[in-house]
Order: structure tokens, then C-alpha cells, then sequence
């Protein structure tokens, strides 16, 4: 008998689940892809709900094949998803966390997307469920993108569809070192050594849904864990991308969505220790990675705020955040007539706290909410040529790279 190989393989790595876990089956054995071309790895990782029990029940009753393993408690989500990739035979992988679940045509939509367009990863539109999800990535389906030209850098979980043969080449785990942002490591690799990347933003493929028990694994861990996450992601960036705009653009990632709020509200609740030890686990970072090339890409409270923790100055940076939460407003101060727009946040222009006026220097983006300000006329031709050129480019690689395309003559 010829055993045909499935299309995907669902890794479900469940601990404490129940009874999140019951409309996540459900939602994989509501899937409209036939339940031949789907298999399922699901790993118990030392459950005592039941949540095993539950598992070996699905498997026995499922149209899909099924395979339960039940292992102890290895402390984190990267153990289980390496024991089932270990394990898959899909030409496809997605990562199902055992709290969500998927839109019925998820699967289907996803192989269908990586097949027409011979990508190594897809990304599905994805909708919380008492959960904020990210949302900057979804403006479009995309065919074939890839991480510098959209914001897909700003989904870094792993509920992504991944050509297996494509991981297994390049050897790709999740570093079970880390106890958070594991799966940004790994998306991020993936993102970068692929062969170009789909986005399905017309349906929604997944559902994060936000658990009410506390037991959610973004929720837990020390702030000393976010900063050993955005160590590893910011090194991946070294080792992988050369010094220079790319390479900025990425690290842009790691600085505004692990790093920055540590340095938020919560600061100002913090005791002096802490304020020390964070500033502290902060300073290779910034001396290794903040760069101006970093710094023009943030909104000017982001940008100062970090410029602060690079300065080491906790006294300034209270200041700062005390400002923001009061919800106060920064003067517009305009400068070269119009064409320069500075947010005078607290300390600008202080010699004192010898902070550059750069720093406070708004990029188009921003400034063009305050009224008075207007475009460098030779900035705006410069960088309208610029994008004309890098679109032309962007076309020409997308009609090469598509399966049988060949580059107009």
C-alpha cells in the first residue's frame, strides 16, 4: 500500500490546556482541507488537567492521523515544538499553541499560497480573542514578500506555515535556552534565509485568544528573560545581516518591541535596584547595537527614551516617562523654515543634560501631524526617486523568483 505523504503537519504542544484545548481540536478537525493530507503531532508536556487524557481522546475518534506523545514537563514551549518537528512528515509544518485555534479554510488557504508561489513561509491573518494581535502586517495578501520590504518583522510567533524541507535543510530548532521569545528567534531565521515569503491577509487564519487563569507564557517570567530574548534576536541579526540599512531596519524589531518597554510606565514603578540591574543588562546592548541608523526610525518619545538608557541616565529618563504619563504634549519648535520640526520633550536644548537636539528631531512621518511643518523639497525628491527605483527592482525580482518566471526583456 502506497502511504501518501501529508500536506501539513499541525504541532500542537499543550501544557496546562484544558479547556482552551476543546475548540482548538475542534478547529482542527473542522478544517476544510481533507483530513488525509493533515497530520498531527500533539505533545503533552507533563499536563496534571487532563489535558493528555483529552489528547489520546481526539486521537482516537479524528478523520486525521494523529499521534500523541506524553513527555515531562521541559519547562517551555521550544521542547515540545522540537519533539514534534522531529517527528512531522508534512511537507509543511504550522504550529498550533494549544489555547488558539484556526479559521476553517486556515490550512488549505496557507498550502495553497506556499504551492502556487513556491515560498518557504506564510503568514495567515491573525484576529485576537481578548488578546491584542498584531495588526501592521495584514494590509494586503501578498504573494511573495520578504522582511525588508513589509512588516512582517513585527510577527515573530510561531503559528506560521513552514516549508519543512526548508527547516530541515538549514537544521532550524527552537533554542530551548530561552524561556520567552523563542519563537522570534526562529521566525526571524526563518524569515531571512527563505525563498521568499506569503502573507494571507483576506482571511483570518488564526485566532490568539487570551487566557483568563494567568497560565499564558507571555505573561509569566522575569524582565530579566526579555532582556536575554532580545540578546539572542539582536546576535541572530549580527551573525546573519551585514552592517547597514537592512540590518538596521530589523533591529529596529528587537529595541522597540522588547527592550523599549522596560523602560515604560513600569519603570517608574520599579525600585532603585531594579531601575540599576535593567540599565545594566541594557548596556551591551545599546553599546552593541544602538546606531543612528536605528534611532531615525522611531517616533521621538522612543527615540529619547533609549537614548536615555544608552546614556545610562535614569534621572533624565524619569523625567521623561513622568511627562508622558501626564500626558503632557511636547512644543513643536520649528527650525530651517519649517522644513525641521523638534518635539521639545523635557531636557531639549538643556546643556546640562547634554542631550543632541537630534534626538528630539521628528521624522517626516511624525512631524506632519503639527501644522507649520513642510517638506525638504530636494529630501522629497530624493526619496520618491529612491522608492520608484527600489519598487522597479522589487518587481522584476518577484516576476524572476515566481515558479517558471522570467525577467521582462
Amino acid at each position: 500500500m502506497t502511504v501518501v505523504q501529508p500536506d501539513v503537519t499541525v504541532v500542537i504542544g499543550a501544557y496546562e490546556a484544558m479547556p482552551y484545548l476543546v475548540e482548538c481540536l475542534a478547529s482542527v478537525e473542522a478544517q476544510t482541507l481533507d483530513p488525509a493530507r493533515i497530520e498531527v503531532i500533539a505533545v503533552d508536556d507533563g499536563s496534571q488537567d487532563g489535558t493528555g487524557d483529552f489528547l489520546e481522546e481526539f486521537a482516537a475518534r479524528a478523520p486525521m492521523d494523529v499521534r500523541v506523545i506524553r513527555q515531562d514537563n521541559s519547562g517551555g514551549p521550544s521542547g515540545p515544538r522540537n519533539v514534534g518537528l522531529s517527528k512531522a512528515s508534512g511537507r509543511y509544518v504550522f504550529f498550533l499553541d494549544a489555547d488558539d485555534r484556526l479559521g476553517a479554510e486556515a490550512l488549505e488557504r496557507m498550502v495553497a499560497m506556499a504551492d502556487r508561489n513556491g515560498t518557504d513561509v506564510v503568514l495567515g491573518r491573525v484576529e485576537g480573542v481578548n488578546r491584542k494581535p498584531p495588526r501592521s502586517m495584514w494590509g494586503e495578501t501578498l504573494d511573495r514578500t520578504d522582511v525588508y520590504s513589509s512588516n512582517i518583522k513585527f510577527t515573530l510567533s510561531a503559528q506560521k506555515l513552514f516549508r519543512r524541507e526548508f527547516l530541515e535543510r538549514h537544521g532550524m530548532r527552537f533554542d530551548e535556552s530561552l524561556w520567552t521569545g523563542e519563537d522570534a528567534l526562529f521566525t526571524m531565521e526563518a524569515y531571512l534565509r527563505a525563498d521568499g515569503v506569503s502573507v494571507v491577509a483576506d482571511y483570518t487564519c488564526y485566532y490568539l485568544v487570551g487566557r483568563d487563569d494567568g497560565k499564558h507564557v507571555t505573561k509569566s517570567g522575569s524582565y530579566t528573560l526579555r532582556f536575554d530574548s532580545a540578546r539572542a534576536l539582536m546576535g541572530l541579526l549580527e551573525r546573519l545581516v551585514p552592517p547597514g540599512p537592512k540590518r538596521d531596519v530589523l533591529m529596529v524589531r528587537p529595541f522597540l518591541v522588547t527592550v523599549l518597554p522596560q523602560f515604560g510606565p513600569v519603570f517608574l514603578r520599579n525600585d532603585e535596584e531594579t531601575r540599576r540591574t535593567k540599565l545594566e543588562l541594557a548596556k551591551p546592548l545599546m553599546d552593541a547595537y544602538w546606531n543612528e541608523g536605528v534611532a531615525q526610525r522611531l517616533l521621538v518619545h522612543e527615540r529619547l527614551r533609549l537614548e536615555l538608557v544608552a546614556r545610562g541616565r535614569a534621572d533624565l529618563l524619569v523625567d521623561v516617562l513622568e511627562f508622558i504619563q501626564a500626558k503632557s504634549k511636547p512644543a513643536p519648535v520649528l527650525k530651517k523654515r519649517g522644513t525641521q520640526l523638534y518635539l521639545a520633550y523635557p531636557h531639549y536644548g538643556s546643556p546640562e543634560a547634554g542631550v543632541p537636539d537630534r534626538t528630539y528631531l521628528a521624522e517626516p512621518r511624525e512631524a506632519k501631524a503639527y501644522p507649520g511643518w513642510r517638506k525638504n523639497p530636494t529630501e522629497t525628491f530624493l526619496r520618491g526617486f529612491v522608492r520608484k527605483v527600489r519598487r522597479k527592482v522589487r518587481r522584476m525580482r518577484n516576476r524572476t523568483a515566481r515558479p517558471g518566471g522570467t525577467a521582462a526583456a
